[in-house]
């Protein structure tokens, strides 16, 4: 494909307001469910709103501000005019402690903070005497009660009005695609955030891959829930700036189904943890239901296997099998499609593997789920299933004008101007990512065939061998036991140990209903895991996952601890676990298993 060469993020989102301009571009909902949306026009004259502002608080160019908030169109906005004039967006989790908004406030060199609300805030004051350039913070929702550290976004607004537009122009045509857009700060699976610097050019470019890589059509819908901080949710609102889609946003979290309904989107991008989510609702659904219920869902979801695995190979649908879709789809599947809106044509997943049976339950309800893989240092795009061409089990070709090889260890490798400019004031990492020849470790194994399409095996750091000299990949183990509706999330353990264990969370809600049904008594949640029924159920759940394993991938003996989360920091942002916290944790527990 040819690639436009464009002079930075702006002159993009200028085509888009020059050929979408009347159409909607946002839309968000309030906690009724509510409705408000704004026209493409209408967003590019808020962008200056808020350019001139920023202008008018003598933020300059090259200049770093933070966003400390849940994903909400105010964020996007933000960042949209922090890029137009030159300035640098830092993103914050909203999940984050404070002593992590302290870090990267300071390591990025912010001047100012956008938080979003009174909870956000609180984290600002309480670090406000060890963060000394912050000059003053924004906050999106909410009164500010404080001093004139802190405005509220109405406030800040207001300031820029005297600023003149060719002011604003002026430091648009400043910008070039060298320029620093963003500075995206890595999880941290392991080890301290690394900022990530993306320039104008690694945006735009990354924007054209991905729109020639998938199916984008005009009036179509874009629903966004994971968190803007994190490069993947930023790319993909992005790529909605380069389509002309509209964007809606989710309240949050813990509403998303509800949110689901409201938006009606046309595609999304999620991580697997969702989707095993969904999947786990489904199944315990049905299996809560029983009798003839459970034998329809059981029929349909056969007869939906045969109808994917038709469309995998390109074979003809039989006019029988295409009409017990039809009834399949009527009686089951709809209900599928209908919770997530009902025009959903395809989502991406990313982020971490998926596990093929997962996508392929979805696949034979009708649901395309195309995994793809990217990662910060790649603005979160490499490799992608098409909506036309596609497996499972794999990532895909690299999108257009991305080159990738596997190294000599075996660790994908990639080329492209979709690959971050540096680490931020880090040279020694920065230097330890790249080849001597320029190419970006990614740290994953794969293979590549044929056809140029990636499969991952796993990560370099995350190899098992045991002690009997086997490498073992654990994530493809850990997507097969979370398929087990009672089991929440698995951690495989087992290097330089003689079997495979797994430290693992249970799904309380399905464990509770297993043991009313069964007439156990328990109080909490903690009864049951000691219960001799209970821990049958798990004996007898590991052994129906282990027969889809060759022997030495088996889990041999599982602990059961407390759910993995984002606020007891064994979990990522992006529902990765930290693996090396959890095995730290847990150590003693672990050791247990080999004794």
């Amino acid at each position: 494909m040819q690639f436009k060469d464009y002079a930075n993020f702006h002159e993009m989102l200028d085509e888009t307001i020059d050929k979408y301009g009347a159409n909607q571009a946002y839309r968000w909902f309030d906690k009724e469910g509510n409705a408000t949306s704004i026209t493409w026009q209408k967003f590019y004259d808020q962008v200056k709103t808020v350019s001139k502002s920023l202008i008018a608080l003598g933020v300059e160019k090259d200049d770093k501000i933070n966003i400390l908030s849940y994903t909400c169109y105010r964020w996007i906005l933000t960042d949209v005019a922090d890029m137009s004039i030159g300035i640098a967006t830092v993103g914050i989790y909203q999940s984050n402690l404070p002593q992590d908004c302290e870090y990267i406030i300071n390591h990025s060199d912010a001047v100012l903070v956008f938080a979003e609300n009174q909870t956000q805030l609180d984290k600002l004051l309480e670090i406000r005497q060890n963060i000394p350039n912050i000059k003053k913070v924004i906050l999106f929702n909410g009164k500010a009660k404080v001093d004139d550290w802190v405005i509220t976004f109405d406030e800040f607004l207001a300031l820029g009005k005297d600023i003149d537009d060719k002011v604003f122009e002026e430091r648009i045509e400043q910008v070039t695609p060298k320029d620093t857009a963003g500075i995206v700060y890595t999880s941290g699976t392991t080890g301290v955030p690394k900022g990530v610097v993306l320039t104008h050019d690694n945006i735009t470019y990354t924007c054209q891959s991905v729109y020639n890589s998938a199916n984008f059509y005009d009036g179509e819908e874009m629903f966004v829930f994971l968190p803007l901080a994190h490069v993947f949710a930023r790319t993909c609102c992005y790529t909605a700036i380069r389509t002309g889609n509209r964007t809606s946003f989710a309240r949050s979290i813990d509403t998303l189904l509800e949110d689901f309904a409201l938006a009606a989107p046309h595609w999304f991008v999620s991580v697997p943890r969702v989707f095993e989510k969904i999947y786990s609702k489904i199944i315990s659904g049905a299996k809560a239901k029983g009798g003839i219920a459970e034998k329809i869902f059981d029929w349909a979801c056969g007869v939906g296997s045969e109808v994917s695995t038709c469309k995998l190979n390109k074979q003809p649908i039989s006019l029988g099998l295409g009409l017990k879709y039809k009834l399949a789809t009527k009686l089951v599947f709809s209900k599928i499609h209908s919770a997530l809106g009902g025009n959903v044509k395809w989502c991406i997943s990313g982020a971490a593997p998926l596990n093929p049976d997962i996508a392929k339950f979805f696949h034979a309800a009708g649901l395309l789920i195309l995994e793809g893989i990217g990662m910060t240092e790649n603005t979160s795009f490499s490799n992608v299933n098409r909506p036309d061409n596609y497996n499972f089990g794999v990532v895909g070709p690299p999108g257009a004008g991305i080159s990738q090889k596997i190294g000599e260890d075996g660790e994908v490798l990639y080329l492209g101007r979709n690959v971050m400019k540096e680490y931020y004031k880090m040279p020694e990492e920065t230097a330890k990512t790249f080849t001597e020849d320029g190419w970006l470790k990614t740290g994953d194994i794969g293979e590549i065939d044929e056809n140029n399409v990636l499969k991952i095996t796993d990560r370099k750091k995350d190899l098992i061998i045991t002690a009997g000299g086997k490498n073992i990949a654990p994530s493809p183990i850990e997507g097969i036991m979370a398929t087990s509706i009672y089991f929440n999330q698995v951690c495989v353990v087992g290097d330089k140990r003689k079997y495979l264990s797994a430290v693992v969370t249970l799904d309380e809600a399905n464990i509770k209903n297993y043991a009313d049904t069964n007439q156990i008594p328990y109080e909490t949640i903690s009864d049951l895991i000691d219960h001799s029924d209970i821990k049958s159920l798990i004996d007898s759940e590991l052994n129906d996952k282990n027969k889809n394993l060759p022997s030495f991938e088996t889990i041999k003996k599982v602990i059961i601890v407390p759910e993995f989360t984002i606020e007891n920091a064994m979990m990522t942002p992006t529902f990765k676990l930290k693996k090396n916290i959890i095995l730290k944790k847990y150590e003693h527990e672990i050791d247990t298993m080999y004794q």
